[in-house]
C-alpha cells in the first residue's frame, strides 16, 4: 500500500492503517526522520493552529482566501464602486485619479478599528464614477514624513507600464462593460496521470526581436505545444514585474497579469484555450519575495518597513535585493492565500509552480549553503517554521477546494516530506523539480571526456528522489538559457550550431556527437528521472541561442529575447530532428505511461562499455553512451518473455540518425536468467545510440 496516496492530504484529514495524526506519520515513509519528531509535531501543530484560528475569526480557509472580494475595487450591481485597503500605520488616506482630476483632498476614506481603509462612490447617473481603465492611486499621509505618498493600490488588477515616460507602473481601475468581458468555453481537463510540462514565457513566444502576446502565444505555440506531446504548460512571468529582464521574478502586483503581453482577457482566453486543447496550465507563482520598489510595489506601502514584509535585516534578501513576505502575520496570509484563490479563479489556472520554495523554508535562504543532505540541515534553527506553515496552509486550502489542483515546489535542499500528504505531517506538494539532474549534465560536459562519464553516478542522480515523493525531472533548466550560460546543445556543437545545423552542410562528428547526446539525454531523463518531465521552450529542438533580455547592458536588444521556432519549420535545418524526437518521446509516454508507473528497475550499468539497461512500464531501454565503440548482439537481461518490436530508435533518419538499427526488427527473449532478470534478449547497439523496446502485441 501507498501510504502517502492512501493518507488524506489535509490537515484534518485522516491517515492510512491507523498511523498517528500529530505530524510525526512520516516517519513511517522514512525513519530516519526519527530523531525528527518534535519539529514535525510542532509545525504540524502550528499549521493546525493557524487553520483553527483562521476558523474562529474569519468563518475558514474557504472564506479568508476570498480577500479579493473584499479589498481593492468592486463595483456593485447599482455601479456603486467600493475600495478598501489594509494601511494600519497611516494615519489619512485619500483616493485620486483621472476621475477627480487628482485631487489630493476631495476623496477622503475612512479607517476602521483593523487598519483598513474604505471609500464607497455613488454612481454618476447611473455610470461608475470611474471611468473603466482610467488611472487612479492611493494618497497616504503616515507618521513623521508630513509628506503625501502616493501608492499603487495593493490588489489592483490590471497596471501598465510607458518606459517612454518611466519605468514606474500606473494602476488602472479595471472594468469593463459586462458585453466585453471574457467567458471561458471550456471546462479545464482532468488532472493529468503523467505530467509532461513544457514552462514558457510568453514575451519570449516569437521568431521576431519583440515582447510576444498573449493573442501570438494563443494562435502560434499552443499548437506547436499540442502537437509535440505536452499536457502541461507552466506560464512563467505572468505576475506583473517591474523589470523585464528579471524573468518576472520581482513581483511588483501581485494580482495583475502582465500588460507587456496584453490585456487580462487575452490571457484568459489563452488558457481557456489550452484547456480546449485538453493542456492543463500551471502558474509560476512568486510568493518567496517582492519587489523592494516603493512607488509601484509593496514595499513601504503605509510608511511602516513591517506591513507586509519582516522588519529591517529579517525582511530583506541580500542576493535578491527584494523584500520578504511575514508569513506569520494573519492579513499577510490573507494577501497571499487570497492571491492563490484569485489567479484560480479569475483566470482558471490548474495549479501553481511555487518558486524560490528554498528560500520561504529556511532563515538563510539557501545563500552560501550547500545542502549535504544531512537530516540536521533540514529541522532545527535553520528551518523558517512560519514559512513552512505557510506552505502547509496553502496546500490544504488548495488541495480542499480544488481536488484537481496540482503544486510544484522549486527546493534546492532536498527537505523530507515536501511532497508528502499534510495529514502524516508532510508540506503537501504534488511534485518536487530534480533539480541536480541539469546540474550533472553541464558539469559533465563542461569538464569529463565522454568516455569518462560514470554510468553509475548518472543512474544514481537520475533515480535518488525520496521514495514515495514524486519528481519532475529535467534535462536542463530556463536558467541555463541565460546569457552567460549555454544551453546542452550549445555546450555540445558551440560555434557549429551557426555552420553546420543544415542537411547541406558537412555533418561533422561534432554534431552528431551532438545530435546523438542531445537525443540521449533527454530520453534517459524522461525515462529513469521521474514522476513528471519538464521542458523549456525552445530547448526541445536545441534552441541555438541564449536568452538575454532588453537591457542597458545590451542597449535594449531583443535579439536573444525570443524563440525562433522558424528554425524548426525550415525543412533543411537538423532542428527539426531534435523537435520531432523530442514529441516522439512525449507521445510515446501518452501511450505507456511510465511516469505514472512505479520507478524503473536497473538491471545494468556497465562501465567499460558505456551501457545502461533499464525496465519501466513494461518497456525496455538500453543506452550505449560509449563514445567510439559499437555492440553487435548484445546480451540485455528482461523479466517478461515474449517478442519486442522499436517503438523509440535515436538512430531513426526521421530524428537525424543514421539507420543502422532495422526499425522493424523483432527481439525474441530466450529462458535463461541474465543480469538478475528471467529473461535476455540480443540487441545491435551502434555508439551512442539508444533504444526503447515494447512487447509486440502493445504496439
Amino acid at each position: 500500500m501507498d501510504v502517502n496516496q492512501a493518507s488524506e492530504n489535509s490537515l484534518t484529514g485522516s491517515t492510512a492503517g491507523g498511523i498517528p495524526e500529530d505530524g510525526t506519520g512520516v516517519v513511517q515513509l522514512d525513519p530516519w526522520l526519527s530523531p525528527f519528531k518534535d519539529s514535525l509535531r510542532s509545525r504540524y501543530a502550528a499549521a493546525k493552529k493557524w487553520t483553527k484560528t483562521i476558523d474562529d475569526t474569519e468563518g475558514g480557509l474557504e472564506k479568508f482566501s476570498r480577500g479579493y472580494e473584499k479589498f481593492g475595487f468592486h463595483v456593485s450591481g447599482d455601479n456603486d464602486i467600493t475600495y478598501r485597503e489594509w494601511a494600519p500605520n497611516a494615519l489619512r488616506a485619500y483616493l485620486i485619479g483621472d476621475f477627480n482630476n487628482w485631487n489630493r483632498d476631495s476623496h477622503e476614506m475612512k479607517k476602521d478599528d483593523y487598519g483598513v481603509f474604505a471609500i464607497t462612490l455613488p454612481a454618476v447617473n447611473g455610470q461608475p464614477a470611474i471611468p473603466h481603465d482610467s488611472k487612479i492611486k492611493i494618497s497616504l499621509v503616515t507618521p513623521n514624513s508630513g509628506q503625501r505618498q502616493e501608492r499603487i493600490p495593493a490588489w489592483i488588477k490590471r497596471v501598465t507600464q510607458d518606459l517612454a515616460v518611466s519605468p514606474v507602473y500606473d494602476a488602472r481601475f479595471w472594468n469593463p462593460p459586462s458585453s466585453q468581458k471574457y467567458v471561458f468555453k471550456n471546462k479545464p481537463p482532468p488532472k493529468p496521470l503523467s505530467a509532461r510540462i513544457y514552462e514558457a514565457h510568453v514575451g519570449i513566444s516569437s521568431s521576431d526581436p519583440k515582447v510576444a502576446t498573449y493573442k501570438e502565444f494563443t494562435q502560434n505555440v499552443l499548437p506547436r505545444i499540442k502537437n509535440d506531446g505536452y499536457n502541461i504548460i507552466q506560464l512563467m512571468a505572468i505576475m506583473e514585474h517591474a523589470y523585464y529582464a528579471s524573468f518576472g521574478y520581482q513581483i511588483n502586483s501581485f494580482f495583475a497579469a502582465s500588460s507587456r503581453y496584453g490585456p487580462p482577457d487575452d490571457l484568459k482566453e489563452l488558457i481557456d484555450v489550452a484547456h480546449g486543447m485538453g493542456i492543463t496550465v500551471l502558474l509560476d507563482v512568486v510568493h518567496s519575495h517582492a519587489s523592494k520598489n516603493v512607488l509601484d510595489g509593496l514595499n513601504e506601502f503605509d510608511g511602516s518597513d513591517h506591513q507586509y514584509f519582516h522588519e529591517g535585516v529579517k525582511g530583506r534578501h541580500e542576493l535578491w535585493d527584494s523584500r520578504l513576505f511575514n508569513y506569520g502575520h494573519h492579513e499577510v496570509l490573507r494577501f497571499l492565500l487570497s492571491n492563490l484563490r484569485f489567479w484560480m479563479e479569475e483566470y482558471q489556472f490548474d495549479g501553481f509552480r511555487f518558486d524560490g520554495v528554498t528560500s520561504m523554508m529556511y532563515t538563510h535562504h539557501g545563500i552560501g549553503t550547500g545542502f549535504s543532505g544531512g537530516y540536521h540541515e533540514y529541522f532545527g534553527p535553520n528551518v523558517d517554521e512560519e514559512g513552512v506553515v505557510y506552505l502547509m496552509i496553502a496546500n490544504e486550502m488548495l488541495h480542499a477546494l480544488y481536488p484537481r489542483i496540482i503544486t510544484i515546489a522549486e527546493d534546492v535542499s532536498g527537505m523530507p516530506a515536501l511532497c508528502v500528504s499534510l495529514s502524516l505531517g508532510g508540506i503537501g506538494f504534488d511534485y518536487r523539480l530534480a533539480m541536480a539532474i541539469p546540474d550533472l549534465y553541464i558539469k559533465w560536459l563542461k569538464e569529463k571526456e565522454d568516455i569518462d562519464w560514470d554510468m553509475g553516478a548518472l543512474c544514481f542522480t537520475l533515480t535518488n528522489r525520496r521514495h514515495g515523493e514524486k519528481t519532475i525531472a529535467y534535462a536542463e533548466s530556463h536558467d541555463q538559457a541565460l546569457v552567460g550560460d549555454k544551453s546542452l546543445l550549445f555546450w555540445l556543437c558551440d560555434a557549429q550550431m551557426y555552420t553546420n545545423m543544415s542537411i547541406l552542410s558537412e555533418e561533422t562528428p561534432v554534431i552528431i556527437r551532438g545530435m546523438s547526446l542531445h537525443k540521449m539525454i533527454r530520453l534517459i531523463t524522461h525515462g529513469l528521472g521521474g514522476e513528471g518531465y519538464l521542458n523549456f521552450e525552445g530547448n526541445e529542438f536545441g534552441h541555438p541561442e541564449w536568452l538575454d533580455f532588453p537591457r542597458e547592458g545590451n542597449n535594449n536588444s531583443f535579439h536573444y529575447a525570443r524563440r525562433q521556432f522558424n528554425l524548426v519549420d525550415d525543412q533543411l535545418l537538423r532542428y527539426r530532428f531534435l523537435n520531432d524526437f523530442d514529441s516522439k518521446m512525449q507521445w510515446t509516454e501518452e501511450k505507456y505511461g511510465w511516469l505514472h508507473s512505479p520507478q524503473a528497475y536497473v538491471s545494468l550499468k556497465h562501465e567499460g562499455d558505456k551501457v545502461i539497461v533499464f525496465e519501466r512500464a513494461g518497456l525496455l531501454w538500453i543506452f550505449n553512451f560509449h563514445p567510439s565503440t559499437s555492440f553487435t548482439d548484445y546480451r540485455v537481461g528482461v523479466e517478461e518473455a515474449g517478442t519486442y518490436r522499436i517503438v523509440i530508435n535515436t538512430d531513426s533518419p526521421l530524428f537525424g540518425g543514421h539507420s543502422r538499427i532495422k526499425e522493424d526488427t523483432r527481439f525474441f527473449t530466450t529462458p535463461f536468467s541474465w543480469n538478475g532478470r528471467k529473461n535476455f534478449l540480443q540487441v545491435y547497439i551502434p555508439t551512442r545510440t539508444a533504444l526503447v523496446l515494447a512487447l509486440e502485441n502493445t504496439l
